[in-house]
């Protein structure tokens, strides 16, 4: 009888059993139940074909970068075009790089330099009129100290003269802290509020293309009264000149307290009558140039200052200054030292 339920297909042959043994094995339950159909001979019926949707290529953050490379202390509402040149953003020339009035926005560097070395530390400043005083903290200062500053600024008002002038206003703030001394004072704060009248230009100069020109009023002063008293006040013209990842900014200035100010009447000679700034960016670094002169060939005074800033990790980034010349502070107009600093950068001149 046994063949007879062969035929009726009751009973599995070897063959087949060891098929259907294969297929218990497949985990995947579509391809377990195709495998059973195929010992049956059973045809599948086709169902609606599925066309896999490509998912959209990831678009960079520019908004990211381009905040980083302005240092704003706000986040961005909108993307820039990755054309956007630094000067442009940073001072929001085009129409696709403005921000609106009365957001603040990083001005000059912003830094910390926990270990400022100088080659001499200015332990009795003078002046024409003081002569010599006792520096802040005693004739027992460390030249070892730490040094940060912090500056920011906020467009008042833009559009102006048919679009082409926009209103600033704008602070700095730079301390010299003797954190190594044993009762670390602060051995010198300079404040530097300032506003500023940006016109808005495109042309070309010597290869390069003049952004912007910038009409600005600064007050300069440390704070203080007496003999320790310093602090001038200037109107500048600043130019700005990009091409690629470089730009220059030229501002000349005139002295407007000159030789009424009597605790430091001879500051020109020693601060120069203007500086240039250079900047370079080569990816995550970032190199600049400072430079005042006062023009003179005889007795010709000046600084250099240098900048090396490098990241550290992710968007933190390191911070390398060297000065030379006279100026560092206000209270250091007119003594000498060569000085270097490192720490942490917090916004770039750019």
């Amino acid at each position: 009888m046994w063949w007879c339920l062969l035929l009726a297909g009751m009973v599995p042959v070897p063959g087949i059993a060891q098929d259907l043994v294969e297929c218990a094995r497949v985990d995947d339950d579509d391809a377990r139940l195709r495998c059973y159909d195929q010992i049956a001979g059973r045809q599948r019926t086709p169902g609606p074909e599925v066309v896999p949707v490509a998912k959209p290529a990831a678009v960079p953050d520019r908004t990211t970068r381009d905040r980083h490379q302005a240092g704003d202390f706000v986040a961005y509402t909108r993307e820039f075009s990755p054309d956007a040149s630094p000067l442009a953003v940073k001072w929001e020339l085009d129409d696709d790089t403005r921000y609106g009035v009365l957001r603040l926005r990083t001005h000059k560097p912003n830094y910390l330099l926990p270990w400022r070395g100088s080659t001499g530390i200015n332990q009795n400043p003078q002046s024409p009129d003081h002569g010599q005083t006792m520096a802040a903290g005693g004739t027992d200062l460390n030249p070892n100290e730490a040094k940060y500053q912090f500056s920011f600024k906020s467009k008042l008002a833009q559009g102006l003269a048919g679009g082409r002038l926009d209103l600033w206003a704008a602070y700095t703030q730079q301390s010299n802290w003797q954190v190594y001394a044993e009762s670390a004072p602060f051995r010198e704060s300079n404040y530097e509020p300032e506003v500023m009248a940006v016109l808005h230009t495109d042309r070309d100069v010597l290869g390069l293309r003049m952004r912007f020109v910038n009409f600005g009023l600064v007050h300069q002063s440390n704070g203080r009264g007496g003999p320790l008293s310093r602090g001038w006040n200037r109107v500048y013209a600043q130019f700005g000149l990009e091409r690629g990842n470089f730009a220059v900014m030229v501002r000349p200035w005139y002295e407007l307290t000159g030789g009424n100010s009597r605790d430091n009447r001879d500051i020109s000679d020693y601060m120069g009558y203007g500086d240039v700034l250079a900047v370079y960016q080569a990816g995550h670094h970032s190199f600049a140039a400072l430079v005042r002169n006062n023009l003179k060939s005889s007795n010709n005074r000046g600084a250099l200052q240098l900048d090396w800033r490098f990241p550290l990790y992710r968007n933190l980034k390191g911070y390398l200054q060297f000065f030379t010349g006279y100026g560092e502070t206000m209270i250091d107009y007119n003594y000498r030292q060569d000085v270097l600093g490192i720490g942490i950068s917090l916004s770039d001149w750019m």
